[in-house]
């Protein structure tokens, strides 16, 4: 009898006593306290017809319940095993329409953008907010009495602003849209650059702020930051030899151009002459293609000590000091570095005796020359008389000892290397000899 009488006390329906409070907004979202009986093992709390998002049975006395949206006077029910409760009135207060009383700031570019603070009352539970006839691009309700929202793009001149909620739409205060002028470009910097892009250039104007794009000719920049509204820096992208215009698009329109030059790689075909010696200090000309603009003029590692464009297939060099052996001579221009040409550097020659050591006053006698260094020889003085020659070897050159007066003079040997040191020559005879 005991187990029959405990079903039938389960059994019981839910009572309801009360509901506090016993109104509530009408986008819902009140927390109710519901006060009666038998609520264990509730399973829905209806407002109405409509069932409340949540509810917490505290005990069988007691359930809290949060109230969906809604209007007008409704019945809170509870409904359990043993069934469901009577109902109670709860009423959905009217909400008033939101208000605004003040804008930050008032004004803004055409193209939107602007991040604007709305204050007023009776924001909570907005669902748009209008700049005219325009959803503001997005808006966050920071509270009760405050929201902010991001202006979308609109023509120059006046809009209102207004909130719409759920007691309906607010008064409107004016927002102003500014037209924004294009952007100005001034310069740029460098002017030139390699065809296969990637150096960065710095772009001067004004009215660079929200710059979308910038374009060599048609082509877009490989990337690109807006530094202020007076400076822009863009890495070029690869394209043809040649000038090109660039230009940024803002939210005014596109800018005036200025002129980059898009420069071909250097080549080099030639330097003449091709050796000098270690001392430096030999004129050198180098001959190749886009060699305007070059910027240093390579010995191996080397700078050249100074250099001048001729045209853009010729550059003047004077060659720095250097080791002994060959280094490869380059170019360094806008477009790039070029290939390289040998260019070797010559020991001074050194000669060790001349075989015979004498001759004639006449001339005429074909001496030996001994010694190193001596394959470049241009020149072979006996004493300040040039004498004809040939060159047998890095170590033997013959030379012809012109005519002179008796007694020893000193016989040397120029080569691209330098002048040698001297050897001794005697000529010898007199009346009959």
């Amino acid at each position: 009898m005991a187990t029959a009488a405990s079903a039938v006390t389960a059994a019981s329906p839910p009572v309801i006593s009360s509901v506090s409070p016993a109104s509530g907004a009408p986008g819902g979202g009140t927390v109710v306290t519901i006060t009666g009986s038998n609520f264990n093992q509730a399973t829905a709390v209806r407002f109405g017809t409509t069932l409340a998002p949540g509810f917490t049975v505290v005990s069988a006395n007691q359930i809290t319940a949060t109230s969906p949206a809604g209007s007008g006077t409704v019945l809170v029910t509870v409904t359990t095993p043993g069934g469901t409760s009577n109902g109670v009135s709860f009423g959905y207060a009217a909400a008033p329409a939101p208000v605004l009383t003040a804008l930050s700031p008032t004004q803004g570019p055409a193209a939107g953008g602007t991040a604007v603070t709305l204050t007023g009352t009776g924001f909570t539970g907005a669902t748009s907010v209008r700049f005219g006839s325009v959803n503001a691009t997005s808006f966050t309700v920071v509270s009760a009495t405050q929201i902010t929202a991001v202006a979308p793009p609109g023509s120059a001149g006046s809009a209102q602003v207004t909130v719409t909620g759920p007691g309906g739409t607010s008064n409107g205060i004016t927002y102003t849209y500014v037209a924004t002028p294009a952007p100005v470009l001034t310069g740029v910097s460098p002017g030139q650059g390699p065809v296969s892009g990637g150096n960065t250039v710095t772009l001067t104007g004004s009215g660079l702020t929200g710059v979308t794009s910038v374009l060599f000719g048609s082509v877009p920049a490989v990337s690109f930051t807006v530094v202020s509204a007076t400076q822009i820096t863009a890495v070029a992208p690869p394209e043809g030899a040649g000038p090109v215009q660039i230009t940024v698009i803002g939210p005014g329109g596109t800018s005036n151009g200025v002129t980059y030059f898009y420069v071909g790689i250097p080549t080099l075909t030639s330097i003449v002459p091709g050796q000098g010696p270690l001392s430096g200090g030999t004129a050198v000309t180098l001959t190749g293609t886009n060699l305007l603009g070059a910027t240093v003029v390579r010995f191996g590692g080397v700078n050249a000590t100074s250099f001048t464009v001729v045209s853009a297939t010729q550059i003047n060099a004077v060659a720095p000091a250097g080791s002994a052996g060959t280094v490869q001579v380059t170019v360094d221009t806008p477009g790039g570095t070029s290939n390289g040409v040998p260019y070797t550097y010559v020991v001074v020659p050194v000669l060790t005796s001349a075989a015979p050591a004498q001759g004639p006053l006449a001339g005429g006698t074909t001496v030996t020359l001994f010694g190193t260094g001596l394959t470049t020889t241009n020149a072979v003085h006996f004493g300040s008389v040039l004498a004809a020659f040939t060159v047998v070897s890095d170590t033997w050159v013959t030379a012809t000892a012109p005519a002179g007066s008796a007694g020893a003079v000193n016989v040397t040997v120029t080569t691209d290397g330098g002048t040698s040191n001297a050897v001794t020559y005697t000529r010898v005879g007199g009346p009959g000899i």
